[in-house]
């Protein structure tokens, strides 16, 4: 589907290096996003109660060519474990070399974007097999900082909080990695069928446009993605917006300047250029905002509703996550969990 290779090397040209910074200051917040990483993930452990037990691996701090290397075989290792549960679907994408190369030029540019915005992710797992890797993208968290004009240390943890939420998600939910593989696998199945199908389907994709990146997208799917999408969907939301709800829930008590720091961070959200705006919308960024919004709302009101044992209900198995209707009606999932 996607010479990784050739989208690895395209985002390196094109991301640039990030904000200027002495050699000194530089080993210094390299340092000190270590260090917070690991804090981070004990606060974290403490309010929510998962993890209990397993190690603290040690985060890794990266610029941004190595973020969008990273990035590029991260979801190089991701497409091939889902293709490789879909014997079908592998068969049918060998030979369509040209095809790949191409989108590896287009999936490298997204990437570089992607790589001046990017603060940290969780990597649930690596191409040779071994454990997943929480990223840190040093030159982004710095950059941002700076044009927040929050302090350091205190944003530098509020972004660690986020982050080791997601690994925690992923290292004390056992069945998380092999769930979203397979929905990703189940997504990609289904691509064949969306593109035989899809001027049958014309005149939805014109008028879902008007709906946005994520209407326009889902109108060019076949039934059985657009099943699968709703979960990934569903799954994305609720990781998101638990991590958020996870640090503003921590932040008070470990970061001062933590409203402060929230207000800002949400208007920058949805500042930038024109270009960045549109670049945003096209890759999906503002979507991804939504996310934001709506898992954490869900997280929030059903831990005031039940609490956190309540709320890491939904980590207990796939049939107990949220449907992407029941993010919007949360009242709606807590009737199917606890008739």
């Amino acid at each position: 589907m996607v010479d990784w290779d050739i989208a690895a090397s395209t985002a390196a040209v094109f991301v640039g290096g990030g904000p200027a910074v002495p050699p000194a200051e530089a080993q210094e917040a390299v340092a000190e996003l270590t260090r917070l990483a690991r804090a981070a993930e004990h606060h974290v452990r403490e309010l929510t109660g998962m993890g209990a037990g397993l190690p603290i691996p040690e985060a890794v701090v990266l610029d941004r060519r190595a973020w969008v290397k990273a990035a590029a075989s991260g979801l190089d290792a991701l497409t091939s474990r889902a293709l490789a549960a879909q014997p079908q679907t592998a068969e049918a994408m060998t030979g369509k070399r040209v095809m790949a190369k191409s989108a590896g030029v287009q999936t490298g540019l997204a990437l570089a974007f992607l790589g001046t915005k990017v603060l940290g992710q969780y990597e649930p797992f690596g191409q040779d097999g071994s454990g997943g890797r929480l990223l840190l993208v040093a030159p982004n968290i710095v950059h941002a900082e700076r044009a927040l004009n929050v302090p350091a240390e205190e944003f530098r943890l509020w972004v660690c909080l986020h982050e080791t939420t997601h690994r925690l998600q992923f290292s004390a939910v056992s069945w998380l990695t092999d769930y979203f593989v397979d929905e990703v696998g189940r997504f990609i199945a289904g691509i064949e069928d969306g593109q035989s199908n899809f001027f049958s389907r014309f005149p939805d994709v014109i008028r879902s446009a008007r709906g946005g990146t994520l209407g326009l997208v889902e109108a060019m799917q076949s039934p059985s993605q657009r099943r699968a999408f709703d979960r990934l969907v569903a799954l994305s939301t609720l990781l998101e917006g638990h991590a958020d709800f996870v640090m503003d829930a921590v932040g008070p008590q470990v970061v001062p300047s933590v409203v402060k720091i929230r207000r800002r961070f949400t208007e920058r959200r949805k500042g930038g250029s024109l270009l960045d705006r549109l670049l945003r919308v096209l890759l999906g960024v503002d979507a991804k905002i939504q996310q934001y919004e709506q898992g954490g709302a869900f997280a929030r009101h059903v831990h005031e509703r039940v609490g956190m044992e309540g709320l890491n209900a939904v980590w207990r198995s796939p049939n107990t996550l949220p449907t992407r209707a029941e993010i919007s009606a949360p009242d709606a999932w807590l009737r199917r969990i606890n008739p």
